[in-house]
């Protein structure tokens, strides 16, 4: 056993060599093709960014047809809107702290209410929504330090995709296991590609570990249980005179990303639609989406 591990951390080592060699004369033929900083430094950029999202055999498909056009709207866009409903609730409709904004967030048209289950708008909306500073920091550093890097290698339409999967997920499976709660928050859409691209690392660990790095992971994790906590908190422990929040979005989320998110996020340089994997996570969703449904208009509790 020992002698494999060894033969492995040194063909890990012959590969980085290798790569890192490989970077060196590329940045040597860029200056002396006149190539300039700047596009020295987009190259590593784009170079940095293959090795935290893709498997080695994928990278080089990338880096060959890499370019930031166009450049991760999708991210941006729906961070800038969630920041900007945030502002809205806190500043023009002034509450009495932003730590949690409470009460004042319930009369929102965008929130998930159980009572208004038929504006079904709400079922997506309630993404734009956050119940306080800490909710909306974390999804937000989130989603911009995963969610752009992912959207330079896949695209606005495959990220996109995924990130609705997760938010849709997450209101539905909050329906159904916690029918009574009302639902704020992106978390299941940062957690759908949260769960995608762990998966991608998982299956690709020796491939994708090293150049992602245990501090980073690290780090990563750190936010997901600060932001567990606080829905955790918001769901069992809220105060009295405020209104509990439930969570299932978090988990909901994960598990959209784990099946379709890991699909879309493993088919980069092959066609999508053409990847059975994808039609079965597919299926299966849609599957988990009408028994949501039909929970919905004939047994919840919320009727």
């Amino acid at each position: 056993m020992a002698a494999v591990h060894d033969l492995e951390m040194e063909s890990m080592n012959l590969n980085m060599g290798r790569e890192m060699k490989e970077e060196l004369e590329e940045e040597e033929k860029m200056r002396e093709d006149g190539g300039g900083k700047d596009r020295a430094k987009s190259k590593k950029v784009h170079r940095i960014v293959s090795k935290w999202m893709l498997p080695e055999k994928s990278r080089g498909t990338y880096l060959e047809r890499a370019n930031c056009f166009p450049p991760p709207v999708f991210i941006i866009s729906i961070s800038l809107a969630e920041l900007a409903v945030f502002i809205y609730y806190a500043v023009w409709k002034p509450q009495k702290q932003w730590i949690t904004l409470d009460t004042g967030i319930l009369e929102s048209p965008f929130i998930y209410s159980p009572e208004k289950r038929e504006e079904a708008w709400r079922f997506i909306s309630y993404m734009l929504v956050h119940a306080g500073v800490q909710h909306i920091l974390g999804n937000l550093c989130m989603q911009l330090v995963l969610g752009i890097p992912l959207e330079m290698v896949h695209k606005g339409l495959r990220v996109g995709l995924v990130y609705l999967a997760g938010v849709i997920a997450g209101s539905l499976a909050s329906s159904i296991f916690d029918p009574l709660r009302y639902l704020v928050g992106a978390s299941g859409g940062v957690y759908a590609l949260m769960g995608g691209y762990f998966m991608n690392v998982l299956v690709n660990f020796q491939e994708m570990i090293p150049a992602f790095g245990i501090f980073r992971l690290l780090i990563i994790i750190l936010i997901i249980v600060l932001d567990m906590g606080f829905a955790l908190y918001r769901r069992f422990f809220v105060p009295e005179d405020g209104s509990s929040v439930s969570f299932a979005a978090h988990i909901a989320g994960g598990f959209a990303g784990m099946s379709i998110g890991y699909t879309v996020f493993s088919c980069f340089d092959k066609a999508l639609l053409k990847d059975p994997r994808f039609w079965i996570a597919i299926a299966a969703y849609l599957a988990c989406v009408l028994f949501a449904v039909f929970f919905n208009i004939f047994l919840s509790p919320a009727n």
